[in-house]
């Protein structure tokens, strides 16, 4: 399987880099995959898929302010983001400089703080500060917004690049099909007869390192730290048995059930995944899928077309941009439900 079956193109102007005014006001594409049907909606229209007897499934990470910009001893410019805490004092983060760290130099930060770089793994470097990190981060800490977003952070950012209901620090980017939801339609689905639950995957900057390889199958897949609890695994099951569907909201929530779920029952799980969901996967858990538009030849979009079938999603994709959907994080959503067959629609 190619990378390049995954290519899509998309006008730059496509690309959502504001959100919408409000957080029910983006548009909604509706797949049903198993008869490709498409329906143009709004996202508020999310609710009239909901039915009694369902669980929507949340990651309830919440993004810290992980990117931080000071200097080296030398003077020169150093850019920070964090990938990941590791205790109270020291992160694993992305170092950009002109010339990167070495062991023992110190990077120097506005306010006072300052970190000094302790070693490297591959591309992560290990920084430890003088400081607890959050207090640095709270202080002088700016949004990580993606990468496809060419401006800066502003206020406005602070809470629309997070969901209502994040309460985990631990993500340096958003699970960005969560975006959409309010606080009064997380209680219009549960007036429906529907459940939810909280699922928590950090996500890292990995979420937008690109395939480099030809063959999909020799991508080395990062790793994100999540929990599934008991409590989960029980509404999981009970849900499955009464006869109700779960829909996951986000690629995030998706791994995490499905790594939760690989030895076919879904069982409480904590550590790190590196599950790498593509066409030929089959999935254990997730019957529903509330997810946003994802970039071409991106792991993401392998997900969903494994979830819904190679040629749906891609066709899908081709109709959402002629009608000029808004792609991305602070973009529009698609509704997605799984179809039994896509493990047999691989691209050739």
């Amino acid at each position: 399987m190619r990378r390049d079956h995954f290519r899509f193109e998309l006008p730059n102007e496509l690309i959502a880099r504001r959100p919408a005014e409000d957080r029910q006001g983006s548009r909604m594409l509706f797949l049903d995959s198993v008869s490709d049907d498409i329906k143009h909606q709004q996202f508020s229209d999310f609710l009239s898929h909901v039915k009694r007897g369902d669980l929507i499934v949340f990651n309830n990470t919440k993004v810290i302010a992980a990117r931080l910009y000071g200097n080296k001893a030398s003077g020169g410019k150093v850019e920070v983001l964090v990938e990941r805490l590791i205790d109270a004092y020291s992160v694993q983060a992305h170092v950009r400089a002109s010339k990167s760290p070495k062991t023992g130099n110190q990077i120097m930060f506005p306010e006072g703080f300052s970190a000094e770089m302790t070693g490297r793994d591959d591309d992560l470097f290990t920084l430890v500060f003088n400081n607890p990190v959050l207090e640095v981060l709270e202080t002088i800490g700016h949004m990580p917004l993606p990468p496809y977003i060419d401006r800066s952070d502003t206020d406005e950012d602070k809470t629309r690049y997070q969901t209502v209901y994040a309460d985990q620090l631990g993500a340096v980017a958003a699970p960005t099909a969560g975006l959409h939801f309010d606080e009064k339609m997380l209680e219009d689905i549960q007036a429906k007869g529907a459940s939810v639950a909280f699922v928590t995957l950090h996500v890292g900057a990995g979420t937008f390192q690109p395939v480099r390889v030809d063959n999909i199958t020799d991508h080395k897949m990062h790793s994100e730290w999540l929990q599934v609890s008991q409590e989960i695994c029980d509404q999981v099951i009970k849900t499955k048995t009464d006869g109700g569907r779960v829909i996951a909201v986000g690629t995030t929530s998706v791994r995490c059930l499905e790594t939760a779920s690989r030895s076919g029952q879904i069982a409480p799980f904590e550590g790190d995944t590196n599950i790498f969901i593509y066409p030929g996967y089959r999935f254990n858990v997730v019957d529903g899928l509330l997810t946003n538009f994802h970039l071409s030849e991106s792991t993401l979009l392998m997900l969903v077309s494994a979830f819904s079938g190679y040629h749906s999603i891609m066709a899908a994709y081709r109709e959402a941009v002629s009608e000029r959907y808004r792609f991305f994080s602070y973009g529009d959503a698609m509704f997605l439900l799984h179809n039994p067959n896509a493990d047999q629609d691989i691209p050739e």
